[in-house]
């Protein structure tokens, strides 16, 4: 537990029938550790590989290495651009390269819905995910309440730019002659250009009359079937979602969207990420019916829908204060873990820890089409943590940190 809380001063991708035998894997660590960052340089000496057990990734050991976790991004390049640029690991010139050598990046869901650039985000990390692995790092993504529920056909909270880019990006898929990573992590720039050449179309800005009036009817007729197609259980993009757990263990920390409870640990959190990645993939299926992992995607209390740690008081009827922080200690004894890590909530004061910083509250609202807030990352080293708030935190002599021992 936490010693010294400071926080409040501071073509399409290939399907299978089965999942596959090989369930741990190395990421080789470049020769010298030279990198960085943050005011906080590492010594200049080979770090042990970053060693992933599970599939979809579940437990991950990352000796040494810079982590970092990343909230809710919803749709918004530009301030996903912006998180990632303050915090080191994206370059600045606008050419989308890893900047963060050996780091971890972890982006704790809820990529989807509320903006118009998801895929465009989605393939942002993956590429960076390729380049970091390169370097001796990682990028990690958590699947959140808004990814499972487009896989489920919910489109409630959709943008309208975001019917677009799946129609757009369905064509492009169709149309690539190159695999499917290569497709993916080509969209982003693709996608920019299109919409720069869209924006600048004058008959896109023109006078509205019926005929166009019907031309864009049919054309966001077309975005939702090709939602439809891409996020289905066994979807391209379903299936891409499906690399990724609900929750993830990074050495002594826990990531998820919602929340951790003792019933899910309990359950089997390798089981969860799997019963959840099959789904996806299509490969649950009960009388045409998908079957959809009830534990960790539906109900108040699941891994993803679950807001007992990110809510405080009045907000909090049925649970006093020392309730909570009585279940969260058991959820971390159960699980092996120091501290969680959770997005989901919106933080009106920005990324916060509470109960002896044993949960982080990482979503700070910052899409525009959630709170336009300022963009905030968790960073822990050696089981240091601090907020980087702006570009010029990087450089500040004082950190507001926490101490776990």
């Amino acid at each position: 537990m936490a010693s010294l809380c400071l926080m409040n001063s501071l073509p399409v991708p290939p399907s299978s029938s089965h999942s596959p035998k090989l369930t741990e894997t190395s990421l080789p660590p470049s020769p010298l550790v030279l990198h960085s960052n943050n005011n906080h340089s590492v010594s200049a000496r080979a770090l042990k590989p970053i060693v992933v057990s599970g599939d979809p990734p579940t437990f991950v050991s990352a000796p040494g290495r810079r982590i970092l976790a990343v909230g809710d991004l919803h749709g918004d390049l530009k301030q996903a651009r912006s998180a990632l640029e303050m915090a080191g690991v994206l370059s600045s010139d606008g050419q989308d390269l890893w900047t963060g050598g050996e780091t971890v990046l972890i982006q704790v869901g809820d990529i989807l819905d509320r903006g118009e650039e998801e895929i465009a985000i989605l393939s942002l990390l993956r590429s960076l995910d390729k380049q970091a692995k390169a370097k001796g790092g990682a990028v990690f993504q958590v699947n959140g309440n808004h990814e499972t529920m487009n896989v489920e056909g919910d489109f409630r909270y959709v943008d309208s730019g975001a019917f677009d880019e799946c129609n757009d990006f369905l064509e492009y898929v169709n149309d690539s002659e190159d695999g499917w990573e290569e497709t993916f992590t080509g969209w982003v720039d693709v996608f920019e250009r299109w919409k720069e050449q869209r924006t600048m179309s004058n008959g896109y800005w023109g006078p509205w009359n019926l005929v166009k009036f019907s031309n864009y009817l049919g054309q966001r007729q077309k975005g939702v079937i090709a939602r439809s197609i891409l996020f289905r259980p066994g979807g391209p993009l379903a299936r891409e979602l499906a690399r990724h757990a609900v929750v993830l263990k990074v050495n002594d920390w826990v990531f998820c969207h919602g929340g951790l409870l003792p019933h899910h640990v309990a359950y089997g959190i390798e089981k969860m990420n799997k019963e959840v990645s099959e789904w996806m993939r299509g490969l649950r299926q009960n009388d045409n019916t998908p079957n959809i992992p009830f534990i960790a995607t539906r109900g108040y209390d699941s891994v993803v829908w679950n807001r007992l740690y990110s809510r405080d008081a009045p907000d909090l009827v049925d649970y006093e204060d020392k309730q909570v922080c009585s279940v969260l200690e058991e959820t971390l004894q159960a699980v092996g873990a120091k501290a969680m890590v959770v997005g989901h909530t919106p933080q009106t004061i920005g990324v916060n820890c509470k109960y002896n910083c044993s949960i982080w509250r990482v979503d700070v609202g910052m899409s525009s089409g959630v709170l336009n807030s300022r963009p905030e990352v968790l960073e822990i080293i050696d089981d240091k943590v601090r907020v980087i708030r702006s570009k010029r935190d990087r450089y500040s002599e004082e950190l507001q940190a926490v101490a776990y021992t």
